[in-house]
């Protein structure tokens, strides 16, 4: 009797201990837990959409500029044959929006707000947003050359910033696509990439000696963003700006490898005066990064109050942007990262697009906190004189 008492104080002091054990150890998986929900929160905080409100100025106030824009509008497209879109917005707030014309000849469809345009060079700053969100996250860095990524691209010495700022001294494209592809098919990034090693194009200048606008250069950035983030331009453009910026309307396209959207418009000239053909694609129209993103004016809307509001990049990529760049002689030039820097107004921030049919034009006075962006899709030419129309009405008619 006396033996069965011991074992029983035994067995109810290791029963004991193993209680002890076994909530010190809940205690500790509990914790390390609710440390892995907490972080996830942060991440999730960190994560989190930005908000940009698309908010429109009252029509008491802003019935003089609709009188006056949808006068000039009607000129335009009775006189000059413009088919298209026109959204100005100040502080912030969407002054006046309106759309006109056709955007299927033969249907006689209008356009609407929901047709998408192909922004033509006006997407450069989406591809030159794309390397500075990569720079920040320290993937790459803008001393880095070319070679870096690419070690057999044939253009030595050529520096992410040289790309960016035009003055790489790189050989059209355009004319190793048209001379040197021989598959039936257009190249796409990797292919046209794959091919440079081999072309006989030679470059222009040395980089950094000269300012010369290139297509190749924002293709090959558009290159290196996929090399870099392992994945297509197409789907880190979407992720990481059109998903988070909420624009919806907004996608890159390359000719035979993606699908055409509903509401994607095709780009027109003219003929003989009267008759609207559509303009066909080229072994070109594959290739992305200096060309082909599609959108609406809302989209541009947010993705300019996104971009001079902080809620993308940081200010100091921002003014890298929206900085004239320089030659290694000290000479300025008048282009930023993706924009158009006006060679008599730095506050004249701006882009003009022109490619298949397609015309575009998006400017930022930032003295004015004023944004007037212009889409149109049957080859009208006179962007530059439109918008100066468009900021004097706004200038005049506004009381703000």
């Amino acid at each position: 009797m006396f033996h069965l008492k011991n074992y029983l104080k035994q067995i109810s002091i290791s029963l004991l201990v193993l209680v002890s054990v076994f909530f010190f150890a809940f205690n500790i998986y509990d914790s390390k837990k609710k440390k892995v929900v907490s972080e996830e929160i942060i991440l999730d905080d960190k994560n989190t959409k930005p908000f940009i409100p698309v908010e429109h100025y009252p029509k008491e106030i802003t019935k003089k500029v609709d009188r006056k824009l949808d006068s000039l509008l009607k000129r335009i497209n009775k006189r000059h044959d413009f088919h298209g879109a026109i959204l100005v917005a100040k502080n912030k707030k969407i002054v006046y929006q309106n759309q006109i014309g056709y955007a299927d000849f033969r249907k006689k469809t209008a356009i609407t707000e929901n047709f998408t345009f192909q922004l033509a060079s006006v997407s450069k700053q989406f591809t030159a947003a794309a390397i500075m969100l990569l720079n920040e996250r320290n993937k790459i860095k803008l001393s880095d050359t070319v070679n870096t990524y690419f070690p057999d691209f044939p253009y030595q010495n050529v520096t992410i910033k040289n790309l960016l700022h035009h003055t790489s001294g790189l050989p059209k494209y355009f004319w190793v696509a048209e001379h040197e592809w021989e598959a039936e098919e257009p190249p796409t990034n990797i292919e046209l990439m794959k091919l440079l090693p081999k072309s006989k194009a030679q470059r222009f200048f040395k980089p950094g000696r000269n300012f010369d606008y290139s297509n190749t250069g924002y293709f090959v950035l558009a290159s290196i963003v996929e090399k870099v983030s392992g994945t297509s331009f197409q789907d880190f453009v979407k992720k990481n700006i059109f998903d988070p910026l909420d624009m919806h309307n907004s996608y890159v396209y390359s000719f035979k490898n993606d699908t055409v959207r509903q509401n994607q418009l095709k780009g027109y000239r003219l003929y003989r005066g009267w008759r609207h053909l559509t303009i066909g694609n080229t072994v070109n129209d594959a290739i992305v990064g200096d060309k082909n993103v599609y959108s609406t004016l809302e989209d541009l809307f947010k993705w300019t109050y996104a971009l001079n509001s902080g809620h993308l990049i940081t200010k100091e990529s921002l003014d890298l942007m929206y900085t004239k760049g320089k030659t290694i002689y000290g000479r300025k030039v008048p282009y930023g990262f993706g924009f158009r820097v006006d060679e008599r107004d730095k506050n004249n921030i701006y882009h003009y697009g022109k490619w298949n049919g397609f015309s575009t034009a998006l400017t930022n006075y930032l003295e004015d906190d004023l944004v007037v962006i212009v889409l149109e899709h049957t080859s009208y030419n006179a962007m530059k004189s439109l918008n100066r129309k468009i900021k004097k009405i706004v200038a005049e008619n506004l009381e703000v």
